[in-house]
């Protein structure tokens, strides 16, 4: 595990290598952000742990937070092969997963992404080529036992849908943390 300074300097270098995910966002103001919530900085650990890779990726100029997207090329491997959240998991009779992406993400601090950051990010490189990411699924869907889900293929973000206790070694699921 990383220590804050370490991990710090891990999000620096990659703030500073991908500078087109930030535009007209300043490292020292997201520094100065990530010491000023040092509970923060725990999620960032497991993201970065889980292979997540995080990255900056917006500023809300409303509540002066920074956002963070798991930003790996493809969906973290540490956080794949899991059902929707915990109903899709105990809906299982036989072959369960190891777990649930729901529970896993707030056990991690982290929300999983909407629809719209999942496009968001997309617009900032090509993201799941070879995976898919669960994605926060509206209620309307959840109820009919059904969850959603992205990825891009043929040059093409594409967002889908499977029964929520559905899970594939291919897909996991990307985070969202406002620092």
């Amino acid at each position: 595990m990383p220590t804050k300074t370490e991990l710090i300097a891990i999000l620096k270098a990659r703030f500073e290598k991908h500078p087109a995910r930030h535009q007209g966002i300043a490292w020292a103001d997201v520094q100065a952000k990530l010491e000023a919530n040092p509970d923060k900085l725990a999620s960032l650990t497991k993201m970065e742990e889980s292979g997540g890779e995080p990255d900056v990726v917006a500023h809300d100029p409303e509540t002066g937070d920074y956002l963070f997207f798991d930003c790996a090329a493809e969906s973290p491997k540490n956080r794949r092969s899991l059902c929707y959240d915990q109903a899709a998991l105990d809906s299982r009779k036989e072959h369960k997963p190891k777990g649930n992406a729901m529970t896993a993400a707030a056990e991690m601090g982290i929300t999983i992404l909407t629809e719209e950051q999942y496009a968001h990010l997309q617009t900032l490189g090509e993201f799941d080529t070879k995976t898919s990411s669960w994605l926060l699924t509206p209620d309307s869907i959840r109820d009919l036992g059904g969850a959603i889900f992205g990825d891009r293929r043929f040059n093409h973000v594409f967002t889908y849908h499977n029964g929520a206790e559905s899970y594939y070694a291919s897909r996991g699921f990307r985070g969202c943390l406002r620092v």
